[in-house]
C-alpha cells in the first residue's frame, strides 16, 4: 500500500515505473478480471491539470476479457484544457460565482478555488486561474486507489473522497464517494459523470447501443435527432457515424424528470457493453457524443449542510458478450 500527498503549489511525484515510458504520475490496479490504469493529480506534470473537471479518477485504460473500454478521443492532448480528460470523469457546478465580485474566488469541487476574471457568465470551456489547488492526497492498494481532495476556504470549505475500487472475483469498478461540508455556507450543486466511452475503438455510429433509464424517452434540446440517431423506446440509435465536427446531443432525455440510475452502452460489433447503475436518482440525463466517443452524462443533485456529509456511490459492470 502507497501513500502520496500533493500540497498546494506543489507536485506530486510520479509513481511510473519507467517515466520514459509513462511521462505522467499514474498507478495501475487490477482484480485478475479486470485491470485498469489511473492518472494522478499532479499540479506540474499531471495529464489534467484544467479546471472543468474533477481531477481524480482518470482513466486511460480499463480492460476486461481483452475488451478496451477508454481512451483518448481527441487528436491532440492538452493538459490544461477544458476537455483533455479520459474515462469515466466527473464535473460539479461551480460554487459561490455568481455572488462573487470580479476578482474574488469561486469552487470547484475536485479543482480548488478559483479566480472570477470578469462579468461573464460561467463556462466550462474557459480556463480559470487556479487561486488554490488545496491539497490531494491518494493512497493505492492493488484493487484500488483512494483520493482525497482538501479545500480550506472560509465559506466553500470541504473533504472530498473518491475511491476507485476492483472488486475481488468481479467483473466490476466502483466510484464510491463522500463530500464533507467543513465551511459555512450549504453546499447546493450537480454533479455529473461524463463518461468518455471509447469501446474497443469502435468510432461513433452504428456500432453502438444505449439505453437510457425509462420506458420513454422525453428529450429536451436535441441536436442530430433523426439525422445522425433516433429513439427506440429507451434507447438511442445511431443511424450513421458522425463526420468530422458533427455531434449529437440531448439537454435531457427524461424530460426535467428524475429516473432510476441505470444506463447501458453497448459495442454491438465487439459484443462488449458496460451497465452503469447508481445509487443515487439522475435529476438530468444528457447524452452527447462526437466521431470518436459516446457519451452518456447523468446528473445527480448535491445538498450538504455545513458539517454533513453526503454519499454517492456508481458502479460499472462490464460484460464481453459471450458465455
Amino acid at each position: 500500500m502507497k501513500l502520496y500527498c500533493l500540497l498546494s503549489l506543489m507536485g506530486l511525484l510520479s509513481v511510473a515505473a519507467n517515466p520514459a515510458d509513462h511521462p505522467f504520475p499514474q498507478v495501475t490496479i487490477t482484480n485478475e478480471l479486470i485491470q485498469a490504469t489511473i492518472y494522478l493529480p499532479d499540479i506540474n506534470k499531471g495529464y489534467y491539470r484544467g479546471t472543468r473537471f474533477d481531477w481524480s479518477g482518470v482513466i486511460p485504460e480499463l480492460v476486461y476479457a481483452g475488451h478496451q473500454y477508454y481512451g483518448e478521443w481527441f487528436a491532440h492532448h492538452d493538459p490544461l484544457g477544458h476537455d483533455g480528460i479520459v474515462g469515466p470523469v466527473e464535473e460539479f457546478n461551480p460554487l459561490g460565482f455568481e455572488q462573487t465580485q470580479v476578482g474574488g474566488k469561486f469552487v470547484k469541487i475536485g479543482v480548488g478555488s478559483l479566480i472570477k476574471p470578469d462579468e461573464k457568465p460561467y463556462a466550462f470551456h474557459r480556463r480559470y486561474t487556479l487561486a488554490d489547488p488545496g491539497v490531494w492526497y491518494v493512497e493505492t492498494g492493488r484493487q484500488h486507489v483512494s483520493f482525497t481532495h482538501v479545500l480550506e476556504e472560509s465559506d466553500y470549505a470541504y473533504v472530498y473522497k473518491k475511491v476507485v475500487s476492483l472488486p475481488t472475483g468481479e467483473s466490476k469498478m466502483m466510484l464510491t464517494h463522500s463530500l464533507e461540508n467543513t465551511g459555512k455556507k450549504v453546499i447546493e450543486t450537480r454533479v455529473y459523470n461524463h463518461n468518455f466511452f471509447v469501446i474497443d475503438n469502435e468510432p461513433a455510429g452504428p456500432g453502438y447501443r444505449i439505453r437510457i433509464p425509462g420506458d420513454k424517452l422525453h428529450p429536451i434540446d436535441a441536436r442530430g435527432l433523426g439525422d445522425i440517431v433516433k429513439l427506440s423506446g429507451n434507447e438511442i440509435v445511431f443511424l450513421r457515424e458522425l463526420q468530422r465536427g458533427e455531434q449529437a446531443y440531448f439537454a435531457d432525455l427524461g424530460g426535467g424528470r428524475s429516473v432510476d440510475y441505470a444506463i447501458t452502452v453497448q459495442n454491438i460489433k465487439s459484443g462488449a457493453s458496460v451497465k452503469i447503475t447508481g445509487d443515487r436518482p439522475i435529476s438530468k440525463m444528457v447524452f452527447w457524443s462526437c466521431p470518436t466517443t459516446v457519451c452518456p452524462e447523468p446528473y445527480i443533485d448535491v445538498r450538504v449542510e455545513p458539517g454533513q456529509t453526503f454519499n454517492w456511490t456508481i458502479t460499472y459492470a462490464y460484460d464481453h458478450g459471450k458465455n
